[in-house]
């Protein structure tokens, strides 16, 4: 055993001596990164930004990084955080999910130049899954003046457990966002990138929650342009209508019973174990929700991220107004294409179940009759079935991410922001798969993404036609511009000069084959969800004051799911 170990140290510092690595002293302590193969880039995986906590404090916000002295190899240690395990058996090999697992990677350009733009990217998955490695864009890179940070940030119960109490305030994942951007102003420079100069970037439930760190005043100054990709701080999904509710109802699918004690839910909550809190799959809710998310905070005295509703904010306005390149792809509905044949039934049943969260009625009586209104406007008089997928498609595009955008568009508009540039990705590639459906997927959820990301979906660049070649190029080209100035199209480009957006929805920029400029959204769904919404809107409240007194000190059997007194 000894010497097969002495040979594999051997081999291993062999194959070291013939890697490139490159060191950076950092305030943390000196990283070393390696240079990647075929790539005039060096990666530098996995170094902790900050620490999560851990076990009975395992939903409060993020404590400072660890420090060191010797050099720290950042290689990929294939760190995730604790998400539904299920999920990670069937996307995910050879992973390590742990409590504490707050690292980031940074990819930097081999060039000897200092002060280069840096790119913070969130990544997506509901804010149920994912993890920062899925996501690299070193063809953005190619010019060697942008350095690319990617991150973990805690999901699902572990990130969005929002109780207002002490051990539960919430917010918990997207203040490890905001840490991370801490840690980027903090470190950045020893990596060559410009604290100065940071873009916040996103994609689906990413895109939501850089939307809403844009409206925080818990991370003003720690960016200066922001990219939300398919996603937006309006949508039921991107903020939990009733935090304290959706905690016990889960909790309840837990085996948990004693839900109206607060602190009892706490205490249940913050002892129960990771195996427990990641067993449910939370992807099959039908009201355009995914179950944790964001929350409006109770004011508690404690370092809050959002102390009032998005909506609230946009509408007076009070935030930091910086550039914004926002959109979203033409057939976002995709993404709930695989439960069309178990949702169409349902849908024809009772279409009101699928009204989004976000919407309120005086009635039983009225729910039902918007939810008519909703289906004709989609269906018409025609059943939800596979002659009218489109319909489906379209609903589920409208209410989860496209109307969300516009929205937030015409209030940003109404607010006095002058810089938020609009588009919407339409390309549709000729030699793209098909699903079931036989429906193209080039436009699907976040397709914007999938065409500048590094072989996102599986999209390899090398095996895609020349015609969805030449469109990643044109994405790539405007998300470059932008991040290096803050304006979409140069000056000297052959892209159609494109202005901001007004409180019309307009101008904006369609990303086809032949890019065009349109001076005015003509979208009737638009309008026809604007007037539910001024009619029905449900507004986020944060969660009540805790009720029943702290409890008597308890045991916690965790094979029965209850607590003893």
């Amino acid at each position: 055993m000894q010497l097969q170990t002495c040979v594999f140290l051997v081999s291993v510092l062999a194959i070291s001596a013939n890697e490139d690595w490159l060191q950076v002293n950092t305030p943390q302590g000196p990283v070393r990164g390696l240079k990647q193969p075929n790539e005039e880039v060096y990666a530098f995986y996995n170094i902790p930004y900050a620490t999560a906590p851990v076990g009975v404090d395992k939903f409060k916000a993020p404590l400072p990084p660890p420090t060191w002295k010797k050099p720290f190899e950042a290689i990929d240690r294939s760190i995730i955080c604790p998400q539904n395990k299920i999920v990670v058996e069937l996307l995910l090999e050879h992973v390590r999910m742990q409590e504490n697992c707050l690292v980031a990677n940074v990819f930097v350009p081999d060039t000897v130049e200092k002060n280069l733009s840096v790119l913070v990217y969130v990544h997506g998955g509901a804010f149920l899954i994912g993890y920062g490695n899925m996501n690299k864009g070193t063809q953005l890179m190619k010019s060697n003046d942008i350095i690319m940070v990617t991150f973990n940030y805690r999901l699902s119960v572990h990130g969005f457990l929002c109780l207002g109490t002490e051990g539960a305030p919430g917010n918990a994942g997207i203040k490890d966002q905001v840490a991370l951007l801490r840690w980027v102003q903090e470190n950045i420079a020893s990596f060559g990138g410009n604290p100065n100069d940071v873009t916040l970037a996103g994609s689906s439930a990413g895109s939501a929650a850089v939307d809403l760190i844009m409206l925080s005043n818990l991370a003003t100054g720690l960016f200066h342009r922001v990219i939300p990709e398919s996603g937006g701080s309006l949508a039921a999904f991107a903020v939990q209508r009733d935090p304290l509710e959706t905690a016990k109802n889960h909790a309840r699918r837990l085996n948990f019973r004693k839900t109206d004690d607060t602190y009892a839910l706490d205490l249940f909550y913050r002892t129960a174990s990771m195996e427990l809190l990641t067993s449910l799959t939370l992807f099959d809710q039908t009201d355009s929700t995914f179950v944790f998310a964001p929350c409006v905070e109770r004011a508690t005295g404690a370092e809050a991220f959002l102390v009032e509703s998005p909506l609230r904010i946009l509408k007076k306005g009070n935030y930091v107004k910086v550039p914004i390149l926002y959109g979203f792809s033409s057939m976002e509905g995709l993404l709930r294409i695989d439960m069309f044949d178990i949702w169409k039934e349902k849908m024809n049943d009772k279409f009101s179940d699928f009204l989004p969260a976000d919407l309120a009625f005086k009635s039983e009586a009225e729910k039902e009759e918007v939810a008519l209104s909703v289906k004709k406007f989609y269906f018409g008089n025609e059943p939800v079935h596979k002659d009218t997928v489109f319909g489906y498609i379209d609903f589920f595009s409208d209410v989860l991410f496209t109307y969300p955008m516009l929205r937030a568009v015409k209030l940003h508009a109404e607010a006095g922001h002058k810089e938020v540039y609009l588009y919407e990705y339409t390309f549709s590639d000729n030699g793209s798969t098909t699903d079931s459906h036989s429906i193209k997927r080039s436009a699907e959820h976040g397709a914007q993404s999938i065409a500048w990301l590094d072989n996102m979906n599986g999209k390899s660049e090398s095996f895609s036609t020349p015609e969805y070649r030449n469109m990643r190029a044109i994405v790539r080209k405007i998300w470059h511009s932008f991040i290096v100035s803050g304006k979409p199209v140069p000056e000297d480009s052959v892209l159609p000069e494109w202005p901001p957006a007004g409180a019309g929805r307009a101008p904006y920029l369609s990303l086809d084959l032949n890019v065009q400029l349109h001076n005015m959204y003509v979208e009737e769904s638009t309008r026809f969800w604007d007037e539910i919404y001024q009619k029905h809107y449900r507004d986020a409240s944060p969660p009540p004051v805790p009720s029943f007194e702290i409890p008597k000190p308890f045991s916690y059997n965790n094979s029965l799911d209850f607590f003893s007194y």
